[in-house]
């Protein structure tokens, strides 16, 4: 059973933006309501107002614009399988799109809401981070771009005011040298929280080396995290074995796991290390860097 609710139907952005002001931090918002509708059965969030997003045409779609990426908050996991500037600019997305809980879910649950619920296990999260991807934010009084590993400070808990709607996440278009790839290990291979996720994006340089590195892990901290000591570890090197080894240490010492119902602390530091080494090692040679 749902707790009692008045619901609300905005039909454009500007009326959902008059209703949040009008309705305090008492309305929340649903879209899929994947997450919110399972915390809402449980008793763990009881609003006492929710109003539906999911229909605005002002959240939806993929596009390139001005050098980036952009994908409404409201598009879902499963737009994001099919659209050709998803598996072009961004695959590792598109990798972790395609694991993401299992088709209905994915049918149902958007971008903006899996990032605004804020979990540390987010599927999409690692992959948007290591993208350098940024949030929009928009409110009555305007619209403000966040950068994604600000946006999210902890368990469930973001930047995001009562007031506003994430709107967008965008992107800078990737380099044609760039090569990225996504692992999300899961206790079973479909519909499952990640034990341990990661995302990695290399961009090679034109003499074999690596110009730039991102690295980005979930379910192993209170909140998605980016891995700068790991970055900077590669940055202008070629990725010989040692030099992908020491970056997938590092990564492992930057985690900051728990022990809980799904793995210990301790096989998540360790599975972390493996993981990033695998995915680096895979990642090489794609962006024309130089392995020994």
């Amino acid at each position: 059973m749902l707790p009692e609710f008045d619901l609300l139907m905005p039909r454009t952005l500007p009326e959902a933006l008059d209703a949040l002001v009008a309705s305090g931090p008492d309305v929340t918002p649903i879209a899929g309501g994947t997450n919110l509708i399972v915390d809402m059965r449980a008793e763990r969030h009881c609003p006492t107002v929710v109003m539906n997003i999911a229909g605005l045409p002002e959240l939806r779609g993929i596009r390139r614009e001005n050098g980036h990426v952009v994908v409404g908050g409201g598009t879902t996991i499963a737009e994001l399988l099919r659209h050709p500037l998803i598996a072009q600019h961004a695959p590792a997305l598109k990798e972790s799109a395609a694991v993401f809980a299992n088709p209905l879910t994915r049918n149902r649950a958007t971008v903006g809401g899996n990032l605004a619920d804020a979990s540390p296990a987010a599927d999409t999260a690692p992959p948007l981070l290591a993208l350098g991807a940024e949030v929009e934010l928009v409110s009555k009084t305007g619209t403000r771009r966040v950068p994604l590993e600000e946006f999210i400070i902890n368990v469930r808990r973001t930047l995001l005011r009562p007031d506003e709607l994430l709107a967008a996440v965008r992107w800078p278009v990737t380099s044609k040298r760039s090569a990225s790839a996504f692992y999300k290990l899961g206790l079973r291979k479909a519909d499952a929280i990640s034990v341990v996720s990661a995302a990695v994006i290399i961009e090679g340089d034109e003499n074999g080396r690596c110009r730039s590195a991102r690295i980005a892990l979930g379910a192993v901290a209170p909140r998605p995290i980016r891995v700068h000591e790991a970055e900077a570890a590669l940055r202008g090197q070629s990725l010989t074995p040692d030099v992908i080894a020491e970056a997938a240490h590092l990564s492992a010492e930057a985690t900051r796991p728990i022990d809980d119902i799904r793995s210990s602390a301790a096989y998540r530091r360790r599975v972390t290390e493996a993981i990033v080494r695998r995915l680096l090692t895979q990642v090489a040679g794609r962006c024309g860097v130089k392995e020994a």
